[in-house]
């Protein structure tokens, strides 16, 4: 037992779990992220976007939308700011007039080499903190947990909308 935990022990205090521990990463990558787009147009929503752009390439919003499961109009607001900020652009579609294709612009371009950069280096950064020993076995553990809370979401969507039919 570590001394931190065997003080919480001692102390009566509730020893942080393995999920709190997680719960406290993504509040930490969040905070890190609005500090990072202080004074900018961008909100974790827009660089969603960009970053799917940036890593599947140009497509429609409609499939824009279903990657990122939002709403037609949720997309919609996102890339009007993303445009009004200059980093998407909107085309026609080749073939289907009816659609419109986004793509980043070559400064969200520059910008996401920048993230992805930042991204590696935080990454590093992060894996330094464990014993190198011990880096399989936590990107294991991590992807386990990963795939099995994909696995608990879809199955409690999956229940939610069989109620939801039955009851309609």
């Amino acid at each position: 037992m570590t001394s931190e935990r065997a003080d919480r022990t001692a102390a009566g205090a509730p020893v942080p779990t393995v999920l709190d521990r997680l719960i406290e990463i993504g509040e930490l990558f969040q905070q890190d992220m609005a500090r990072a787009f202080e004074g900018t147009s961008l909100t974790p929503a827009r660089v969603r976007v960009l970053w799917e752009l940036s890593h599947a390439g140009p497509m429609t919003q409609q499939a824009l939308a279903t990657r990122l499961e939002v709403s037609a109009r949720n997309i919609t607001g996102l890339v009007d700011a993303l445009e009004a900020g200059g980093h998407v652009a909107r085309s026609p579609h080749p073939t289907d007039r009816r659609a419109t294709i986004v793509s980043l612009t070559a400064q969200a371009r520059r910008r996401m080499r920048e993230m992805q950069g930042e991204h590696a280096e935080l990454t590093a950064e992060l894996l330094g903190a464990v014993d190198p020993a011990d880096r399989p076995a936590l990107e294991r553990g991590v992807d386990a947990i990963a795939a099995r809370l994909r696995e608990l979401v879809e199955s409690d969507v999956a229940a939610r909308a069989a109620r939801e039919a039955a009851g309609a």
